[in-house]
Protein backbone atom coordinates (compact mmCIF):
# COMPACT_ATOMS: atom_id res chain seq x y z
CA UNK A 1 0.00 0.00 0.00
CA UNK A 2 1.26 3.19 -0.91
CA UNK A 3 1.84 5.55 2.03
CA UNK A 4 0.10 8.99 1.58
CA UNK A 5 3.09 11.48 2.84
CA UNK A 6 1.54 14.82 1.94
CA UNK A 7 -1.87 16.14 1.21
CA UNK A 8 -1.27 15.44 -3.07
CA UNK A 9 -1.22 11.87 -1.97
CA UNK A 10 -4.65 11.60 -1.07
CA UNK A 11 -6.84 10.21 -3.68
CA UNK A 12 -9.23 12.48 -5.85
CA UNK A 13 -11.39 9.92 -7.10
CA UNK A 14 -15.16 10.20 -4.57
CA UNK A 15 -16.73 6.81 -3.56
CA UNK A 16 -19.58 9.08 -1.82
CA UNK A 17 -20.77 11.70 -4.86
CA UNK A 18 -22.30 14.52 -5.39
CA UNK A 19 -26.27 14.74 -6.34
CA UNK A 20 -27.07 13.38 -2.90
CA UNK A 21 -29.14 15.50 -0.35
CA UNK A 22 -27.41 16.42 2.58
CA UNK A 23 -27.83 19.93 4.20
CA UNK A 24 -24.98 22.58 2.99
CA UNK A 25 -22.49 22.14 5.33
CA UNK A 26 -23.08 19.38 6.43
CA UNK A 27 -20.30 17.68 8.82
CA UNK A 28 -21.72 14.26 8.48
CA UNK A 29 -21.24 14.47 4.54
CA UNK A 30 -18.48 15.65 4.69
CA UNK A 31 -16.34 13.40 7.42
CA UNK A 32 -18.03 10.48 5.42
CA UNK A 33 -16.91 11.52 2.12
CA UNK A 34 -13.62 11.76 2.94
CA UNK A 35 -13.45 8.21 4.87
CA UNK A 36 -15.08 6.70 1.64
CA UNK A 37 -12.36 8.71 -0.73
CA UNK A 38 -9.22 7.12 1.23
CA UNK A 39 -10.67 3.68 2.08
CA UNK A 40 -11.40 3.44 -2.32
CA UNK A 41 -13.20 1.43 -4.33
CA UNK A 42 -12.06 -1.86 -2.63
CA UNK A 43 -14.50 -1.29 -0.05
CA UNK A 44 -18.26 -2.27 1.00
CA UNK A 45 -20.29 0.02 3.02
CA UNK A 46 -22.59 -0.41 5.31
CA UNK A 47 -24.77 1.83 6.92
CA UNK A 48 -27.68 1.74 9.70
CA UNK A 49 -31.05 3.67 9.99
CA UNK A 50 -28.75 7.61 10.34
CA UNK A 51 -28.74 11.01 8.22
CA UNK A 52 -26.39 9.44 5.93
CA UNK A 53 -29.06 6.65 4.87
CA UNK A 54 -31.38 9.70 3.98
CA UNK A 55 -29.46 11.70 2.10
CA UNK A 56 -26.81 8.79 0.57
CA UNK A 57 -29.17 5.93 -0.55
CA UNK A 58 -32.95 6.61 -0.66
CA UNK A 59 -34.18 3.90 -2.99
CA UNK A 60 -34.21 4.00 -6.36
CA UNK A 61 -31.22 6.71 -5.74
CA UNK A 62 -27.69 6.44 -4.40
CA UNK A 63 -24.42 8.57 -3.98
CA UNK A 64 -22.56 5.29 -3.15
CA UNK A 65 -20.06 4.20 -6.17
CA UNK A 66 -18.95 1.10 -3.75
CA UNK A 67 -21.36 -1.47 -2.60
CA UNK A 68 -23.66 -0.30 -0.01
CA UNK A 69 -25.90 -2.14 2.54
CA UNK A 70 -28.72 -0.90 5.12
CA UNK A 71 -30.54 -2.85 7.80
CA UNK A 72 -31.73 -1.98 11.48
CA UNK A 73 -30.28 0.68 13.52
CA UNK A 74 -28.46 -1.59 16.05
CA UNK A 75 -26.99 -3.43 13.73
CA UNK A 76 -23.70 -2.07 12.48
CA UNK A 77 -20.80 -3.98 14.49
CA UNK A 78 -23.02 -7.70 13.81
CA UNK A 79 -23.89 -6.94 9.84
CA UNK A 80 -20.32 -5.61 9.42
CA UNK A 81 -18.71 -8.47 10.95
CA UNK A 82 -21.33 -10.57 8.77
CA UNK A 83 -20.54 -8.78 5.52
CA UNK A 84 -16.37 -9.66 6.59
CA UNK A 85 -17.14 -13.23 6.92
CA UNK A 86 -19.43 -13.78 4.05
CA UNK A 87 -16.28 -11.78 1.90
CA UNK A 88 -13.85 -14.51 3.49
CA UNK A 89 -15.39 -17.37 2.54
CA UNK A 90 -15.72 -16.39 -1.28
CA UNK A 91 -12.14 -15.30 -0.90
CA UNK A 92 -12.57 -11.90 -1.37
CA UNK A 93 -10.13 -9.39 0.29
CA UNK A 94 -12.07 -5.79 1.15
CA UNK A 95 -12.07 -3.29 3.19
CA UNK A 96 -15.62 -3.62 5.27
CA UNK A 97 -16.57 -0.61 6.70
CA UNK A 98 -19.79 0.72 8.73
CA UNK A 99 -20.58 4.05 9.01
CA UNK A 100 -23.27 4.78 11.90
CA UNK A 101 -23.96 8.02 14.30
CA UNK A 102 -24.21 8.54 17.53
CA UNK A 103 -27.62 7.17 18.50
CA UNK A 104 -26.53 3.97 16.63
CA UNK A 105 -23.09 3.69 18.17
CA UNK A 106 -23.65 5.15 21.82
CA UNK A 107 -27.22 3.35 22.56
CA UNK A 108 -29.27 1.52 20.22
CA UNK A 109 -26.08 -0.82 18.85
CA UNK A 110 -23.97 -0.55 21.77
CA UNK A 111 -24.20 -4.33 22.50
CA UNK A 112 -23.59 -5.34 18.49
CA UNK A 113 -20.32 -3.08 18.75
CA UNK A 114 -19.18 -4.25 21.97
CA UNK A 115 -19.31 -7.64 20.25
CA UNK A 116 -17.72 -7.20 17.42
CA UNK A 117 -14.68 -5.29 18.86
CA UNK A 118 -14.72 -8.17 22.06
CA UNK A 119 -14.48 -10.72 18.73
CA UNK A 120 -11.94 -8.45 17.11
CA UNK A 121 -14.03 -8.69 14.24
CA UNK A 122 -11.81 -7.54 10.78
CA UNK A 123 -13.95 -4.33 10.41
CA UNK A 124 -13.64 -0.95 10.22
CA UNK A 125 -16.56 1.11 12.67
CA UNK A 126 -16.76 4.47 12.09
CA UNK A 127 -18.88 6.69 14.72
CA UNK A 128 -20.16 9.53 13.06
CA UNK A 129 -21.01 11.74 15.73
CA UNK A 130 -23.16 14.91 15.57
CA UNK A 131 -24.30 14.35 19.35
CA UNK A 132 -28.21 13.88 18.88
CA UNK A 133 -30.63 11.93 17.24
CA UNK A 134 -30.81 14.07 13.63
CA UNK A 135 -32.10 12.49 11.73
CA UNK A 136 -35.26 11.49 13.72
CA UNK A 137 -36.23 14.97 15.22
CA UNK A 138 -33.23 15.93 17.34
CA UNK A 139 -33.80 14.00 20.16
CA UNK A 140 -30.85 13.54 22.66
CA UNK A 141 -28.29 10.93 22.91
CA UNK A 142 -25.61 9.87 25.53
CA UNK A 143 -23.22 11.74 22.91
CA UNK A 144 -25.52 15.31 23.72
CA UNK A 145 -23.46 17.38 25.68
CA UNK A 146 -23.78 19.25 28.97
CA UNK A 147 -26.41 22.22 28.38
CA UNK A 148 -27.37 21.33 25.01
CA UNK A 149 -30.65 22.14 23.93
CA UNK A 150 -32.50 19.29 22.30
CA UNK A 151 -35.96 18.42 21.76
CA UNK A 152 -36.02 15.85 24.19
CA UNK A 153 -34.07 18.02 26.66
CA UNK A 154 -35.96 21.26 26.32
CA UNK A 155 -35.28 24.53 28.18
CA UNK A 156 -37.61 25.24 30.73
CA UNK A 157 -37.93 27.00 34.08
CA UNK A 158 -36.46 24.40 36.41
CA UNK A 159 -34.55 22.56 33.90
CA UNK A 160 -32.40 24.16 30.77
CA UNK A 161 -31.08 21.66 28.55
CA UNK A 162 -29.11 18.55 28.58
CA UNK A 163 -27.88 18.04 32.31
CA UNK A 164 -25.32 15.06 31.99
CA UNK A 165 -21.94 15.15 30.46
CA UNK A 166 -21.00 13.21 26.71
CA UNK A 167 -19.99 9.56 27.14
CA UNK A 168 -16.94 8.66 26.43
CA UNK A 169 -17.22 5.73 23.51
CA UNK A 170 -13.74 5.86 22.36
CA UNK A 171 -12.60 4.63 25.90
CA UNK A 172 -15.04 1.77 26.18
CA UNK A 173 -14.20 0.71 22.75
CA UNK A 174 -10.47 0.71 23.60
CA UNK A 175 -10.96 -0.71 26.81
CA UNK A 176 -12.01 -3.71 24.28
CA UNK A 177 -8.34 -4.44 23.85
CA UNK A 178 -8.95 -3.75 20.21
CA UNK A 179 -5.78 -3.03 17.68
CA UNK A 180 -6.71 0.35 16.85
CA UNK A 181 -9.26 3.13 18.25
CA UNK A 182 -8.72 7.19 16.81
CA UNK A 183 -10.86 10.56 17.44
CA UNK A 184 -11.00 12.60 14.24
CA UNK A 185 -11.75 16.03 13.16
CA UNK A 186 -11.80 17.42 9.49
CA UNK A 187 -10.79 20.62 10.77
CA UNK A 188 -7.00 18.47 11.28
CA UNK A 189 -7.32 17.24 7.95
CA UNK A 190 -3.37 15.92 8.01
CA UNK A 191 -4.20 14.06 11.20
CA UNK A 192 -7.38 13.00 9.90
CA UNK A 193 -6.17 11.65 6.74
CA UNK A 194 -3.19 9.77 9.03
CA UNK A 195 -5.47 7.91 11.33
CA UNK A 196 -8.10 6.73 8.12
CA UNK A 197 -4.99 5.23 6.61
CA UNK A 198 -3.76 3.60 9.49
CA UNK A 199 -7.07 2.20 10.09
CA UNK A 200 -7.09 0.59 6.92
CA UNK A 201 -3.52 -1.06 7.15
CA UNK A 202 -4.47 -2.39 10.98
CA UNK A 203 -5.83 -5.91 10.91
CA UNK A 204 -8.73 -6.46 13.51
CA UNK A 205 -11.28 -4.05 14.85
CA UNK A 206 -10.88 -0.42 14.27
CA UNK A 207 -13.03 2.51 15.28
CA UNK A 208 -12.67 5.64 14.34
CA UNK A 209 -15.16 8.43 16.22
CA UNK A 210 -15.52 11.52 14.11
CA UNK A 211 -16.67 14.67 15.12
CA UNK A 212 -19.50 15.61 13.03
CA UNK A 213 -21.07 19.33 13.42
CA UNK A 214 -25.06 19.23 12.31
CA UNK A 215 -26.36 22.60 11.03
CA UNK A 216 -30.06 22.49 12.08
CA UNK A 217 -29.35 20.41 14.95
CA UNK A 218 -26.75 22.75 16.68
CA UNK A 219 -28.37 25.92 15.19
CA UNK A 220 -25.50 26.84 13.33
CA UNK A 221 -24.11 29.08 10.00
CA UNK A 222 -23.28 26.17 7.06
CA UNK A 223 -19.76 27.99 6.43
CA UNK A 224 -19.08 27.62 10.10
CA UNK A 225 -18.93 23.66 10.34
CA UNK A 226 -14.92 23.87 9.68
CA UNK A 227 -14.44 26.41 12.51
CA UNK A 228 -16.59 24.85 15.34
CA UNK A 229 -14.77 21.65 14.61
CA UNK A 230 -11.41 23.35 15.18
CA UNK A 231 -12.84 24.93 17.84
CA UNK A 232 -13.97 21.87 19.46
CA UNK A 233 -10.43 20.77 19.89
CA UNK A 234 -8.66 23.81 20.81
CA UNK A 235 -11.27 24.29 23.71
CA UNK A 236 -11.05 20.97 25.06
CA UNK A 237 -14.92 19.55 23.56
CA UNK A 238 -12.89 17.34 21.57
CA UNK A 239 -9.40 15.67 21.95
CA UNK A 240 -7.32 14.37 19.42
CA UNK A 241 -5.67 11.01 20.04
CA UNK A 242 -5.24 7.99 19.24
CA UNK A 243 -4.77 4.08 20.90
CA UNK A 244 -2.92 1.89 19.16
CA UNK A 245 -2.89 -1.69 20.81
CA UNK A 246 -3.88 -0.20 24.21
CA UNK A 247 -1.12 2.55 24.01
CA UNK A 248 -3.04 5.92 24.27
CA UNK A 249 -1.38 8.91 22.52
CA UNK A 250 -2.09 12.42 22.07
CA UNK A 251 -2.07 13.33 18.18
CA UNK A 252 -2.40 17.11 18.59
CA UNK A 253 -2.11 19.39 21.44
CA UNK A 254 -3.62 23.02 21.47
CA UNK A 255 -1.17 25.56 22.65
CA UNK A 256 -3.39 26.43 25.38
CA UNK A 257 -7.24 26.32 26.37
CA UNK A 258 -9.27 28.73 24.42
CA UNK A 259 -12.50 29.75 26.79
CA UNK A 260 -15.43 27.47 25.76
CA UNK A 261 -17.64 30.57 25.32
CA UNK A 262 -15.77 30.99 21.94
CA UNK A 263 -17.57 27.48 21.26
CA UNK A 264 -20.69 27.95 23.07
CA UNK A 265 -21.31 31.27 20.94
CA UNK A 266 -21.38 29.84 17.64
CA UNK A 267 -24.33 27.23 18.23
CA UNK A 268 -28.02 28.00 19.01
CA UNK A 269 -28.68 24.61 20.79
CA UNK A 270 -26.67 26.46 23.71
CA UNK A 271 -28.19 30.18 23.81
CA UNK A 272 -29.89 29.36 26.86
CA UNK A 273 -26.96 28.39 29.20
CA UNK A 274 -26.74 30.37 32.37
CA UNK A 275 -23.08 31.78 34.12
CA UNK A 276 -23.67 28.98 36.23
CA UNK A 277 -24.03 26.56 33.42
CA UNK A 278 -21.16 27.93 31.62
CA UNK A 279 -18.71 27.96 34.44
CA UNK A 280 -19.76 23.42 35.12
CA UNK A 281 -18.88 22.68 31.39
CA UNK A 282 -15.60 25.05 31.88
CA UNK A 283 -14.71 23.37 35.33
CA UNK A 284 -15.40 19.73 33.27
CA UNK A 285 -13.19 20.83 30.42
CA UNK A 286 -10.34 21.79 32.66
CA UNK A 287 -10.42 18.67 34.31
CA UNK A 288 -10.94 17.16 31.24
CA UNK A 289 -7.40 18.67 29.59
CA UNK A 290 -5.02 18.06 32.94
CA UNK A 291 -6.62 13.97 32.33
CA UNK A 292 -5.70 13.91 28.95
CA UNK A 293 -2.70 16.39 28.24
CA UNK A 294 -1.09 16.12 31.73
CA UNK A 295 -0.94 19.50 32.67
CA UNK A 296 -2.63 22.76 33.37
CA UNK A 297 -4.59 24.02 31.27
CA UNK A 298 -3.38 27.93 32.10
CA UNK A 299 -5.57 30.52 33.32
CA UNK A 300 -7.89 32.08 32.01
CA UNK A 301 -10.58 30.24 31.66
CA UNK A 302 -8.91 27.74 34.24
CA UNK A 303 -9.07 26.81 37.24
CA UNK A 304 -12.39 27.08 37.90
CA UNK A 305 -14.18 25.15 40.57
CA UNK A 306 -15.63 22.17 39.49
CA UNK A 307 -19.12 22.22 40.09
CA UNK A 308 -20.95 19.92 42.25
CA UNK A 309 -23.29 18.93 39.36
CA UNK A 310 -19.95 17.46 37.95
CA UNK A 311 -19.05 15.90 41.17
CA UNK A 312 -22.17 13.68 41.95
CA UNK A 313 -21.64 10.94 39.19
CA UNK A 314 -20.04 8.89 41.78
CA UNK A 315 -17.71 11.65 43.38
CA UNK A 316 -15.31 11.10 39.79
CA UNK A 317 -14.82 14.62 38.17
CA UNK A 318 -13.59 12.81 35.33
CA UNK A 319 -16.89 11.01 34.51
CA UNK A 320 -17.79 10.96 30.85
CA UNK A 321 -14.55 11.82 30.09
Amino acid sequence: MNRMSSMKDVPREDMLIHGHGACPGCGYAATAKNIAKMLGPNTVVYVPASCLVVFGALYPTSSWKIPYFFTAFENTGAVTAGIKAALRRRGVDATVVGMAGDGGTFDIGLQALSGAAERNEDVIYVCLDNEAYMNTGIQRSSATPFGAWTTTTPVGQVVKGNRSFKKDIARIVADHNVPYVATLSVAHFTDFVRKVQKAKETKGFRFLHCLTPCIPGWRIEPSKGVSINRLAVETGMWTLYEVVNGVPKVTYKPKSIVPVTEYLKLQGRFKHMSEEDILTLQGWLCEKWRAHYGEEPGSPPCPVPVHEEVLAHDGDPLYGI
